[in-house]
Order: C-alpha cells, then structure tokens, then sequence
C-alpha cells in the first residue's frame, strides 16, 4: 500500500474549504487513489476555524524567524467518509482566514503580503509532521499551486529537512497566473525574515522580472521531481510566452517549463468530473432557487446591494416565474478578468448577445461574486436589460439548476487551465459556447458536443464570438434535429476522475 500526503490550501472534502478549482481536485483524486487500495493524508491550514471540533493529532514545533513556533495537527470530518482517506487541518494563530472565500488575503498594496506568511508557517508545520511521522512513511507528496511549493525550497535548503530528499514530491499547477512573489529580504512578509539561517541560491530561486524577489511558483516548477498541467492543451499553451490579451501562456514562466518538458518531468493530464453521487436538484426549480437565494442574502446584515437584489433580480425573476422565457443562456464564474475580460473590454459585445437573445425570447442568467469592478459592470448592465439576470453570490442549490436547465452554457475565458464548469454543463446534456483555448479546447468540440470561438486578433476573437452565438441561436430555432444530437453527444461525454488518475500513476507518481 502507498501512502500519499496531497498539501494545499482548499479541499473541497470539508465544509467552506473552497474557492476555486483547486478544491474539487484535492477533494476527488484521493478518493480515486483510495480506490485503487492506497492511503492519502490531506493537510490544508485551518484558517483559525476549520480545527473547531476536530481531533487533536500532535504538536508540531519549529523555528521560523529565529524564534521557536508551535502549531497543532488536528484531524477532521470530511463531508463524506472514504476508506484509507485521513483529513487534516494545521492550526497557528497567525494562519487567519481571508476575505477571499474566508482562505485567501487580498492584499492590493502589496500582493501575497499576508498569504506567504500564512503558508510559510503552514508549510514548515507541514514539513516538520513529515518528519516527525505524524502521517506515517509518506512515499509520495503531491503539491498543490504556489501556497504549497515551499516544501520544495525546504527540502532543497533547509538543513533540517534533508529527510524530504528521500520522498518523491510532485507538483500540479492550477492557476499559472497568481505566483506568489515575495521579496528575498527587507520585509517581514519576505524569505530571509522568515528563515534567517537558511542559505539561499538567488539564481534559482529568484523571479525573472523582479529579481530581488522570490517566486514561489516558479519554485514549484523548478525543483519538482514531476510537474502537472491540468489538462493536456495548457501545457502546450504555457510552453509558449504570453501576448496578452490574444494569448495568454506561461506567464514569465514559459523558461522554467520548457526546461521541465526538456527533463520529461512536464505533464498534461486533464481534470475528471464526478459523474456518480451527484446532488441532483428538481427540474423547474430554476427560478424558486433564484428567489430563495435572494431572500437568504436579504437577511444578512452584511450583504451589500440589498436594493439592487429586491428592485431588478427579483422583480424580473418573479415576471419569469409566471411566464418562462423559450432560451437560458447561463454561466457561474468568479468574477475576473480570467473569465470575463472579453465582457470588461467589450461591454457592447455583451449588450450584442442579450439582444440577439432577446430575438428568441431568451434571457441570460450569471452567477457569481469576484472583482469590484466586475460586479459593478453586471449590475450596471442587469438594471439596462431586462432579459439579463445577475445574481451577485453563491448558492449551491441555483448553481446545480443553472446547470441543470439552461440551454446553453456560456464560457468565454480569457485562458483556461482545465475548466470545471463546461464539464459539469456538458454532464447535465446542456451544450457549451467556449473560448477555443486550454482544457475548453480538450473538452468541448464545435458543433459536435457544443460551440466555440476563436481568433488571432482580439477584435476577431469578438467577431468569432459573436457568430458562434449566432450559429447556436439558430441551431436551437431552426435545427432541433442538430442540436439535439449536439445535446445527447455532450451528456455521453466522459471526462473521468479514473482516466486522469491512471494517467498520475503513470506518469506523476512513477508507479505503474
């Protein structure tokens, strides 16, 4: 039996450890490990309050900032029970919660100010537990995006854990864009603060672009026994400099993974889905689900734009309750550029769907919460059209009808590592309109299983968008036939969790 430790900062496994995509890997990939008959611990800090009622493990003490630190393993109830599956959280006071899902800092002035210090702590805690066998002979580390790459710069200088060099560590990337970098030195958020004792190679270590800095992700990437991209497309899109907003590659980092790639220590493998076990929600709850969830915001003190809620989303959504409107065009997203650049830049290109929309009796629901200026937009434009729907917050009830019941699944990403949200879709038989790039390319083929766009200029990626629409709209009208093929091809679609862990064994863990 192999014994796995997965490190991250979200696992979806437990109740609010999530905000993003992160989550659901770290939450399905062990469970398909423990069905294979092998053990995995799954540690993520406690964020001062995912520890509450758990059980206490074992004391861990360390030195960071020359100074004796002394942090907690506690072992927790994950949302359901899997053999050979062992939930952990690390508690330190100094590992607060964030503003971002209650896990991450958003710290404007000075960004990863408050998150390196978190996961520095958290990381060294993590190393210490290794060492002290508080998750038994762990043969294989899987890492998780920058928060947890410091067990890398550990092992590779830390004369205390030399003992990491006997275990094999992989590393996946799920947001190539957020690197945590830091200064080397003349800041308490920086490497020398925190690990005064510890001899650094700059060279190795450094950013490119700020050279007095340290990248975290790029220290992920460079001492990796094997590196993951989250699904086949990104890797060969990360190999390549980025020129935004046309292409969006590695992000600074295309050196360090062409150099991967040349050691044959890269890899894309493309995320699974669950397609077992599902939470189902009643067909034609689409817009109870949306009333609901506003009058569970109304009643929260702290929910901003309680009259935007009750004057435009819940006055339309009660005209759509009496009479349902013939097309939903939807998509649940964080609000950022990421995922709606094309929207921030091109505001009309928007207005342009919701009147060809409207054209069929259409309307488009959007979920979702993110960026300031973001949301701003989308209320400003849900009070200008009537057949835009906004839902400023997250509820998982309308989440799973807005899959269930649109017709179609709106995904127009800047990039896309892998995507969730076209899977999920697709699952339910409900086509998608993608942006052709990354794991959207991997997974959604045009006129086949759903639409896509593409383009070398940005204003042909509009044009290209804009047609696709069209050639959707007029399929669903004028071409049942097509489009219900369309349909049934995109529900037998099977991205499984099995397939992408066979490909880990294989070629990440070296073990088949």
């Amino acid at each position: 039996m192999n014994n796995f430790l997965f490190v991250a900062a979200e696992n979806d496994a437990l109740e609010n450890c999530k905000a993003g995509g992160m989550g659901d890997v770290v939450r399905d990939v062990p469970r398909q490990i423990s069905e294979r008959g092998d053990k995995v611990h799954v540690v993520v800090p406690s964020y001062s309050r995912l520890h509450h009622g758990g059980l206490p493990r074992t004391t861990v003490n360390f030195s960071l900032r020359g100074m004796g630190y002394t942090a907690e393993l506690y072992e927790v109830k994950p949302k359901k029970e899997f053999p050979n599956i062992f939930h952990y959280v690390l508690h330190h006071p100094e590992i607060e919660a964030g503003d971002i899902a209650h896990i991450y800092h958003n710290d404007p002035e000075e960004p990863f100010y408050t998150d390196a210090i978190k996961y520095f702590i958290f990381c060294t805690a993590v190393a210490e537990a290794i060492k002290q066998g508080a998750f038994g002979d762990v043969d294989m580390v899987h890492l998780h995006d920058w928060h947890s790459s410091l067990l890398l710069f550990l092992r590779e200088y830390h004369p205390d854990y030399t003992n990491l060099k006997d275990i094999r560590i992989v590393y996946s990337i799920h947001n190539l864009a957020i690197q945590g970098i830091r200064p080397f030195d003349g800041n308490y958020s920086s490497v020398k603060n925190w690990f005064p004792n510890v001899p650094l190679d700059y060279q190795k270590l450094m950013d490119y672009r700020y050279q007095d800095c340290i990248n975290l992700m790029a220290v992920g990437i460079r001492f990796a026994d094997a590196v993951h991209t989250v699904s086949p497309s990104y890797k060969e899109d990360v190999l390549l400099p980025s020129s935004p907003p046309e292409f969006i590659g590695g992000e600074g980092l295309e050196k360090d993974l062409q150099k991967a790639d040349e050691e044959g220590r890269l890899f894309g493998i493309l995320n699974g889905c669950n397609y077992k076990g599902i939470n189902k929600e009643k067909k034609g709850n689409i817009y109870r689900n949306t009333v609901k969830a506003l009058f569970g915001w109304l009643q929260q003190e702290d929910k901003k734009y309680k009259a935007d809620f009750l004057a435009h989303t819940g006055e339309k959504i009660m005209a759509f309750v009496e009479e349902r409107p013939k097309f939903i065009a939807s998509s649940v997203a964080r609000l950022t550029e990421q995922k709606f650049y094309f929207f921030m830049r091109s505001p009309e290109a928007f207005v342009e769907i919701l009147k060809k929309l409207e054209k069929i009796d259409g309307i488009f629901m959007l979920l979702g919460t993110g960026a300031p200026e973001y949301e701003e937009l989308f209320r400003k434009l849900s009070y200008e059209h009537k057949n835009f729907i906004f839902t400023n917050g997250q509820s998982e009830k309308l989440i799973d009808s807005m899959y269930l019941e649109s017709d179609l699944y709106f995904m127009p990403s800047l990039f896309e590592p892998c995507g969730i949200s076209q899977m999920l879709a697709m699952r339910n038989g409900n086509p998608c309109l993608v942006h052709h790039t990354g794991g959207l390319k991997d997974t959604v083929e045009h006129m086949k299983t759903g639409f896509a766009f593409d383009g070398d200029s940005y204003d042909e990626k509009i044009t290209s968008m804009l047609e696709a629409m069209d050639i959707a709209l007029d399929v669903f009208e004028n071409d049942k036939p097509t489009w219900k093929k369309i349909q049934a091809a995109a529900r037998r679609k099977r991205f499984t969790w099995q397939k992408s862990v066979d490909e880990y064994y294989k070629l990440l863990y070296k073990l088949d």
